[in-house]
């Protein structure tokens, strides 16, 4: 959780930012969880436990995924160190061919 932190200070735009808070989060969480579930040592508290796990790791690079999307798709403005864009690729590929 505290790379989490730091990446979401040090990193130098919002998809990066994104990536350090869900990837390094998701895994931080399922860890908490996973040691309550081993400390209490009971199926009726590891059986939630590991949905609440599962349910993370779903979820999480998902909505990041969408998100980042939607700021990408609103114009927000990539690092220039950025050295591939997979989606302007993508979006060139979509684009109706000229009249003509």
């Amino acid at each position: 959780m505290l790379l989490s932190a730091i990446g979401l200070v040090k990193m130098p735009d919002l998809f990066t930012r994104m990536h350090a808070a869900t990837k390094v989060g998701t895994v931080g969480v399922s860890g908490i969880v996973l040691a309550v579930a081993v400390h209490f040592e009971q199926m009726k508290v590891a059986a939630p436990a590991l949905l609440i796990i599962v349910f993370f790791l779903a979820t999480a690079p998902i909505a990041a995924h969408m998100i980042g999307r939607a700021a990408y798709e609103m114009g927000v403005e990539l690092w220039k160190g950025t050295v591939i864009d997979e989606w302007k690729k993508q979006k060139k590929s979509e684009s109706p061919p000229p009249p003509g």
